[in-house]
């Protein structure tokens, strides 16, 4: 096992998912209090409460799960879908994508954080010639985007339980990734919590390792102060580059979907950053 980084759990409870966030239990600076979860399906035919169990160090976390519930239809596409089509990020053991899509020459974008899964699917359908590895810890989202896919027969999308920090430091190999999604993160708005944020420099140094040169990476937010923080780090990181010749905020890409929560936002005034740089 790699040796132990102090940055944030990731942060996959994205505000697009609809339904509440946890509270932080953890105060400042510490970890929040574990809680205790009831497993939902048998080992192997869904997905684990724990996936990485304590065999993986305790960081900050900058994601809290949610405590939605599960429609049938949800738990009916989880119980039929699991087993061919999603996985447990437990960092015990290395994935290969060929193998897990189906496909070695495949390219493959991580995505981190889907919330229900419908901007995934609609962004899978329009590009059916790249696999998507989704990567959450909401379980009915993990349901609704198995849904999604198979209603639309979309070969291309596979559905990932846990922390993605496990799923960068142990389970990819290096240069196996064309692209890295995080949309819409939890931007932890008050300033003693700006630590919990997942796009520090210590998340690209771990980033880079499965990122292959040339791997676009795409960010967005609608909250200002994260995203100049996002613009700062990336630009300052030696093994990224910023794809707009000004340096500044990329305009919204064609194929990044306009969300319903996006929508909202943008009602309300809300101004939406997107970032793209590319792997040096």
């Amino acid at each position: 096992m790699s040796e132990s980084k102090d940055f944030p759990q990731n942060d996959q409870s994205t505000r697009d998912a609809g339904g509440d966030s946890a509270r932080d239990a953890g105060g400042d600076g510490g970890v929040p209090a574990p809680r205790t979860m009831a497993r939902m399906f048998p080992p192997g035919a869904g997905p684990s409460p724990d996936p990485a169990g304590s065999h993986h160090e305790r960081r900050i976390r900058s994601f809290q799960p949610r405590r939605s519930r599960v429609t049938k239809g949800q738990r009916m596409a989880l119980e039929r879908l699991w087993p061919r089509w999603g996985f447990d990020v437990d960092g015990l053991r290395k994935l290969d994508l060929g193998e897990l899509f189906g496909d070695p020459e495949l390219p493959v974008v991580l995505e981190i954080g889907f919330g229900m899964g419908e901007a995934t699917a609609r962004m899978a359908a329009a590009d059916p010639a790249t696999g998507v590895l989704a990567v959450d810890v909401h379980t009915p989202g993990q349901g609704n985007l198995l849904r999604l896919a198979d209603e639309q027969g979309l070969a291309n999308v596979r559905v990932g339980n846990g922390d993605a920090i496990i799923l960068l430091r142990e389970m990819l190999a290096p240069d196996s990734l064309s692209g890295l999604r995080i949309y819409f993160p939890d931007p932890w708005p008050k300033a003693r919590h700006h630590k919990r944020r997942l796009l520090q420099p210590e998340f690209l140094d771990l980033a880079a390792g499965p990122l292959r040169p040339g791997a676009l990476v795409h960010c967005a937010t609608d909250w200002e102060d994260y995203a100049e923080q996002m613009l700062e780090v990336l630009s300052a990181h030696p093994e990224y580059e910023n794809t707009q010749q000004d340096g500044g905020f990329a305009p919204r890409p064609q194929n990044r979907p306009l969300t319903r929560f996006e929508g909202q936002g943008l009602d309300k005034g809300h101004k939406v950053r997107d970032l793209l740089f590319r792997r040096r």
